[in-house]
């Protein structure tokens, strides 16, 4: 299957072509729908075809997706028809929630430049997302953080993607930020999000999501509550303004 998310996220529609396809799911031959991974939901949309529609409820990893595989599973509307394989079909985003995705995956990438300490865990969604941090001393200023990632935003830098191989990134474990999901490796290439100078990035860690193209795309976000989650643990929840 090919990915065209990670080469054109912001792709709204494709052409594909129906493999296989049951209740549990259906697989294509490409995809602009991102499968749920690192924290980001899977994409919702639908697939029409001539004579036919479906929702998607939710995309998903294969049951059996190694971690560089390209197994993807395309979660139909409970008791819909299906397209049968073979069926070449048009795939359509819900968009406004897959954009808010990548607003809110790109801004947590800034709050790891603002926030010292490993990550812990995370999530991402439309309406609110979060990071837990591993912060051993001292307390977390809600409205400084919020200052300097607004700060980061407003500076429009560039968002792109970098390779480097598995050795790399073994010489480097520094570039590794979070301490519950591991970055996948075995394919040879790791791919990681860089946001501003290749030579002075603001942010530089390995990262399979969707993000937007420049900071300045994301609009103004707010710093909800910082949440304690333990002796060291903290939680930042944060918001799009609009």
């Amino acid at each position: 299957m090919t990915l065209l998310y990670r080469d054109e996220p912001y792709d709204r529609t494709a052409e594909a072509v129906v493999v296989e396809s049951d209740p549990g799911g259906i697989r294509l031959d490409r995809t602009i729908f991102y499968p749920s991974g690192g924290g980001q939901p899977g994409d919702t949309g639908a697939l029409r075809w001539d004579g036919g529609e479906i929702r998607i409820m939710d995309t998903r990893k294969g049951a059996d997706l190694v971690q560089v595989g390209p197994d993807v599973i395309h979660v139909p509307a409970e008791g819909a028809a299906l397209p049968p394989p073979g069926t070449k079909v048009t795939l359509e985003l819900d968009w406004e929630r897959r954009h808010r995705h990548m607003r809110m995956h790109t801004t947590l990438h800034l709050l790891c430049a603002v926030v010292p300490g490993a990550v812990t865990g995370g999530q991402v969604g439309a309406d609110k997302s979060r990071l837990d941090f591993d912060v051993p001393t001292g307390s977390l200023d809600k409205e400084e953080i919020e200052e300097k990632v607004n700060s980061l935003i407003e500076g429009d830098h560039p968002v792109v993607e970098r390779v480097i191989t598995d050795e790399e990134l073994a010489a480097t474990p520094d570039l590794v930020r979070t301490m519950s999901v591991k970055p996948p490796t075995g394919s040879g290439m790791v791919r990681l999000l860089n946001i501003g100078p290749s030579d002075m990035p603001i942010d530089l860690q390995p990262c399979g999501g969707t993000h937007v193209a420049r900071t300045g795309e994301i609009g103004g976000v707010q710093i909800v509550k910082i949440e304690n989650k333990g002796r060291q643990n903290r939680r930042i929840v944060l918001a799009l303004r609009d």
